[in-house]
């Protein structure tokens, strides 16, 4: 059986509420989009040309796994590339001969590739995934001024909006590991989100209006109208490397003009309803599904459900 929760009243505010946020969100992607098309652009082709030239000239790429990949290795990292950049600064490079642990060699571990680059420079390529296909790559490049001064985030082509800085002072001086994977599932998680929500507006546009959301995807708000009733579902997800929500409110009441225009006894039953009620089961579908896999399971269900419910 449904909760009783808020009253029409409060849904006529909502609605006015969502469209002044919904064009204030227009208006800050168009300034996002005029502020940081030609840097982010410059950034990411430089870098791509880059890790590109990177992998070109490796001799080898190991796959790690497990305790294989830990700080140890980075550390060694970082020492081979300060190494490298001593001995082209003092002269040498074109005299001292390239030994076996001295080829340029990447590393994979799942969906990153580690390189070391010119100028005592580590990168991190991160690539994203949704559904096995493959969608952007991004970049990452770190440095630290000597072998022993911590390492700092030099340039990236990360959205703007994720929480990069934060990871970068919480965990990279004391645990570059978890740094790194860190940022590939917040990239991970990011894509796997905006991709639900791109497939669940090709699939199923026509079934309601504009889907609201955040920037990062972790807010997500859309509206079905059903001949009967109007559902509102929300999403909210508490973390960044989620793929889930971890808050899930979907409310259904009564359309506005039902109880002026409709004279049937069932649906004048169903327009008395003064107050929405929330959907039990579709929160749980949502919580454990993939938002278009819940959405077909919540539309399949709503009619039942409401009836219950209502009448």
């Amino acid at each position: 059986m449904g909760e009783m929760v808020v009253s029409l009243d409060d849904d006529i505010s909502l609605d006015s509420t969502r469209a002044r946020f919904t064009n204030l969100l227009k208006r800050h992607q168009q300034l996002t989009d005029r502020l940081t098309r030609d840097s982010d652009k410059t950034i990411f082709d430089r870098l791509s040309k880059e890790f590109e030239a990177a992998r070109a000239s490796q001799s080898q790429e190991v796959c790690l796994d497990g305790e294989e990949w830990s700080d140890g290795l980075l550390a060694t990292l970082r020492e081979r590339v300060h190494m490298e950049a001593d001995r082209k600064d003092s002269g040498n490079a074109g005299f001292a001969p390239v030994s076996h642990s001295e080829e340029r060699i990447s590393y994979r571990v799942g969906n990153k590739v580690i390189y070391c680059l010119e100028g005592a420079r580590i990168g991190i390529l991160f690539e994203t995934s949704f559904a096995g296909e493959t969608y952007e790559i991004y970049h990452c490049v770190l440095e630290s001024k000597s072998f022993l001064e911590k390492m700092n985030v030099l340039e990236h082509t990360i959205p703007f909006f994720l929480p990069l800085r934060d990871l970068e002072n919480d965990l990279l001086s004391s645990n570059a590991k978890k740094f790194i994977d860190n940022v590939g599932d917040l990239l991970h998680a990011y894509v796997d989100r905006r991709e639900q929500v791109r497939l669940i507006k090709e699939l199923y546009g026509n079934q309601f209006r504009e889907i609201y959301h955040s920037l990062p995807y972790h807010m997500v708000e859309f509206a079905i109208d059903d001949c009967d009733c109007k559902v509102v579902v929300s999403l909210r997800y508490g973390n960044l490397m989620c793929e889930l929500p971890t808050k899930v409110r979907v409310l259904a009441w009564p359309m506005h003009q039902l109880k002026r225009q409709c004279t049937s006894p069932r649906l004048s039953k169903l327009a008395s309803q003064a107050m929405p009620v929330r959907l039990s089961s579709a929160e749980d579908a949502l919580r454990i599904q993939s938002l278009p896999e819940a959405y077909a399971e919540i539309v399949m269900n709503i009619p039942q459900e409401i009836e219950q419910i209502f009448l």
